[in-house]
């Protein structure tokens, strides 16, 4: 197995007096599609935000491809700690948050161009390489509002992209879809993952985590009570509450 490409080391998160994450510690290697699946509420989206810090842990270290984040650490060092661990990680929301004044294109190079002082010519290129990738090149020029859903979270995807990211965070990426799109962002995925990108999903799509996912992690109130391959977790669940989201799971699937 090869290197942790992300380490989570007992990761605390508070709300108040709410404790949402408990204690939390894993690692992922580089190239691995990871999954974490559980009821609402479980802390899933938590421990994604925390990863690229849009939520503060409260206790802990994170480290990502070698730039490590101590809870501990205030001030200017770690707000260039915290810069760093974004430049390395692309994230993909529930709502696409594309700005609506700027066209695809426009939306997909504004990162690199701003935030890595990337040549407009190179970030066109590689924008235009990517939206060709996500189905997308065709749409470059529009703007969001004449974009379906799908189309949008395929722009976003591609947006992500463009950062060249060395880990993808995608948290519930097909929750705000119609169901009939949903099918479309999840194949992009599919091929992102193909393509050997390190991937965190937060999805509620089973069906995504058991064809696709090398490793499905399940949370329970802020706790990691599963961790194993789809094959084992999806024929052979330890733990009685990944029975019961598995069980439930089957029967609104038949």
């Amino acid at each position: 197995m090869s290197l942790p490409i992300v380490k989570v080391s007992n990761l605390d998160k508070y709300f108040g007096r709410l404790h949402v994450l408990k204690d939390i510690s894993l690692e992922v290697p580089e190239r691995q599609v990871l999954c974490l699946i559980g009821r609402s509420g479980s802390g899933k989206s938590t421990l994604l935000r925390c990863l690229n810090f849009l939520e503060e842990p409260s206790h802990g270290v994170i480290e990502v491809d070698g730039v490590q984040v101590n809870a501990e650490v205030k001030g200017k060092e770690r707000r260039q700690l915290v810069h760093d661990v974004r430049l390395k990680t692309g994230m993909v929301f529930q709502e696409f948050n594309l700005f609506p004044h700027m066209t695809v294109l426009e939306n997909v190079i504004e990162g690199p161009v701003t935030v890595k002082n990337m040549d407009r010519k190179r970030a066109i290129e590689l924008a235009e390489q990517n939206l060709d990738s996500v189905g997308m090149l065709f749409k470059k020029d529009e703007y969001p509002l004449r974009l379906s859903g799908g189309q949008k979270q395929r722009v976003a995807i591609a947006r992500a992209l463009t950062m060249e990211p060395r880990v993808m965070l995608f948290d519930e990426p097909t929750s705000a879809l119609d169901p009939e799109l949903i099918g479309e962002v999840l194949n992009v995925m599919k091929k992102v993952a193909n393509e050997g990108m390190t991937m965190i999903v937060v999805t509620h799509e089973m069906g995504f985590a058991r064809d696709v996912a090398d490793r499905v992690i399940v949370m329970s109130e802020g706790q990691l009570i599963e961790d194993a391959t789809p094959e084992d977790l999806f024929n052979n669940p330890k733990d009685s509450r990944t029975k019961a989201l598995i069980d439930r799971y089957r029967s609104e699937d038949q």
